[in-house]
Parts: C-alpha cells; structure tokens; sequence
C-alpha cells in the first residue's frame, strides 16, 4: 500500500487557503468504517451557523450565547481542549438564532464579523481586542438585516474589506487591518445582503466582487420601489466600481461570487433563482464589459459557492419551491444530474481535497463522493450529527476536518 503525506495547510478562512472550498490535503481515506470515520473529539457550541478556522495547530470560531453575546473561542486541534475564549455584549435576536460567520486569520490577529454588526480584531496571543467597530451602526444603519449579518471578513493586502449594512441596503468599505481606520467606502449601492466579498482575477488583475440581493417583497413590503440584485466588481486599492450587472434575481444572497476562470463569474442562489454566469472582459480603452452567458433555475446553492472541478460545478440546490439535491452543471451552463431527494442535499457544506468531495446534507450526514459529471458517485456516508439545520461551514486540515450541529463541534479523521 502506497503511503501519502499529509499536507498541513492551515484552512484559515472562509471557503479555505485559497477561497474556493478548495484544500491542499491529501491521503484521504476513500473508504469509511460502517460506524464511520473516528470521531476524534466533540465540544460543546451555541446554537447557530458559524463555522471554524484552523491556523497553527489551534481552531478558532465565533460562538454566540444570546445572554452573553459574541463568543471567540479558540480550542486545540489535537484534543480540542478550550484554551481562551474572548467575550462582548452584542444584543439583539433574530429568526434562527446563533452565529452566523466564519472568522480571518491574518498573521498574529483574527478579524470577526458578529451578526448584530460587530467586527472585531483580535490578538490571538494576547486574547485581547486591538480594534472594533459596528458595521451597522457606524454608518447610519438601525437595525440588523432581517435575518442578522452573516457575511465573513476578507483580508486583501493591508485592508480588511465587509460590506455594511444600512438598513434595509448595503455598500462595501475597506478598513486599514492593523488600525481600524477606514481607508475607502462606497455608497449603499445594493438591497441588503448576506454575501461575503471574494476575489476574482479580470484581464490578469484582482477584483473585489460582491453580489447583492434582489428587493425582498416579503420581508421589505415597506419598499415601494423594487430592485433588482447585482453583481459588482471593485477596484481593491480604492473601492471604485469598475463593472457592474444588474439583472440578478436572489432575495436573500448568501453565496459569495466564484472565479470560474477566463473572466467568468459564477453566482448561485436558493431565494429563488438558481445561477447566472457572467463574462468580465477589458477593453482597450480601460473599460469593462459584462455579458450575461446564461441564467436559469436548474442549478444554484442556497448557503455557499459551487465547487468547481476539473470543468464542472457542483451545488446543493434548494430553494422555498424546490428539492434538487446534489447536482452537477457543466461550464456552459447544461445540468447533467441531480440526486434530488435520493439522497437530499439542501443547504449543507462542501470540500473538495485530494479529488474527492466531503460533504453535509445540511442534516445529520456526512459524505464522501467522487466528483463525476456521469452521476452520483457517493463512496461513503455516516449520520454523526445529532440536529437539523447543519448548515455551517466545513474546515480541514491535517488530516482533520471540523463540522459542527446545534450543539457541538466535531473534529473527523478523514485521512490516513
């Protein structure tokens, strides 16, 4: 049997070392016990959505207890012993209770984005706060989006990058990562959203790409004057807008942009169109054009970007009116097979690492699948969780991957 080296990539942000919910990791197991994989250790959490980051042998998470407030907590990976933990007042209370994000680690400080607006920096070897502002509050907003902030901090050179939210919109701003100051800001140039900022590479230059909702009818019959949802991309040094598309229909974006590759921007969504990709070219004179390649509701992800591999995405669609499950779309946009509810897959985490996919089902289940355009190919299943809404983020590393309930944080042993 041949031996494979474990790669010890830290994951230490949102959607991993790369933002893509791609890892490094190799030597997975291809095969699971039928009790399932070694559960290593569990720890108690709050309820909610939040999801770890793995840096140097530690894991850290924003928790939350609605008495308390915020919670950091950082834990050891081997026995997943708490070993600090960082407190501060945050009231408020929304419809699905708890966390919501997933922190940054940059050098010695993690950044945190609470839900009721409260972004933090941190010291992880002091557990002392460096600075902190209110992304709500600080620029007029009132009241917390309708179901709370749940977007992740992007670090990007010396700037730390969020969007705030100034009830019931949203704009983007750029702090200094070291002091807090405010190096640019744009206007409230969406409806609200729950999107994170990503990065995209346009004619071999970065963008900062945000996609934000479509008026929400339901929850803002208040606004008289509906929107539509965008997708804009932003020069990272400054925050100026260098193109922007405004035909997006999602009420409630939660899923970061994606870099396809070539230009290419993939968004997808579950509230209530599927996706729509885009074509981002740079003309000779400085200028963009953007050019819709196809929209429809056959594919998209409620929670999280699609996983691309090797040509294809693969997404959890579920929306209010639809139960696609596991589906598998192809660069032009035809979908080539959905599992539907056999098995269901609705708003669960995905990894891709070592060319296979780890998943959730968004319930009690974890899987192990060969990514195939052909059809499903699970290679192994386990029920290790213990409720319903398992919707946070996964994080991997060193042969141990991170999910978590409403309950607890599990630590899995997923390679050799």
């Amino acid at each position: 049997m041949c031996s494979h080296q474990i790669n010890a990539q830290d994951w230490p942000k949102f959607l991993g070392p790369n933002g893509n919910s791609t890892s490094p990791q190799k030597g997975l197991l291809r095969s699971w016990p039928d009790d399932g994989p070694t559960v290593l250790w569990t720890t108690n959490v709050g309820r909610g959505f939040g999801g770890p980051v793995i840096h140097a042998g530690k894991v850290y998470m924003l928790d939350r207890d609605d008495a308390t407030g915020d919670i950091m907590r950082c834990f050891d990976l081997n026995t997943g012993k708490e070993l600090w933990n960082y407190s501060y007042s945050a009231p408020g209370s929304v419809s699905y209770p708890g966390s919501r994000s997933v922190p940054t680690i940059d050098g010695n400080r993690i950044y945190s984005s609470g839900p009721y607006g409260d972004l933090y920096c941190i010291d992880i070897n002091t557990h002392k706060p460096i600075w902190n502002k209110n992304i709500m509050k600080d620029f007029g907003g009132t009241k917390p989006p309708v179901w709370a902030i749940t977007q992740c901090p992007l670090v990007y050179g010396n700037l730390l990058i969020v969007s705030y939210s100034k009830d019931p919109y949203a704009g983007l701003v750029a702090y200094n990562k070291m002091t807090g100051d405010i190096v640019w800001k744009t206007d409230a140039i969406g409806d609200e959203t729950y999107a994170s900022p990503s990065v995209a590479k346009i004619a071999g230059e970065d963008h900062i790409v945000m996609v934000f909702s479509s008026t929400n009818p339901i929850m803002h019959k208040e606004i008289t004057n509906k929107s539509m949802g965008k997708i804009i991309g932003l020069k990272p040094q400054t925050g100026q807008i260098l193109w922007e598309y405004n035909d997006w229909v999602n009420m409630a974006q939660t899923s970061p942009a994606l870099d396809a590759g070539e230009g290419r921007i993939l968004a997808v969504g579950g509230n209530e169109l599927g996706t729509v990709m885009i074509k981002v070219e740079k003309k000779a004179d400085g200028n963009y054009t953007v050019n819709e390649l196809f929209k429809h509701n056959e594919f998209g992800d409620h929670t999280k970007p699609a996983l691309l591999h090797n040509g294809y995405f693969y997404g959890q669609f579920s929306t209010n009116t639809k139960r696609d499950g596991l589906c598998c779309m192809d660069m032009n946009g035809k979908v080539l097979w959905k599992t539907m509810r056999n098995p269901l897959f609705d708003k669960g985490s995905m990894i891709l690492a070592d060319g296979l996919i780890l998943a959730t089902d968004g319930r009690q289940t974890l899987y192990l699948i060969q990514p195939d355009p052909s059809g499903f190919k699970p290679l192994a299943s386990a029920e290790i969780l213990e409720t319903g809404q398992n919707w946070s983020p996964l994080a991997l590393a060193n042969g141990r991957l991170l999910v978590r309930d409403q309950k607890k944080l599990l630590c899995v042993k997923i390679a050799k």
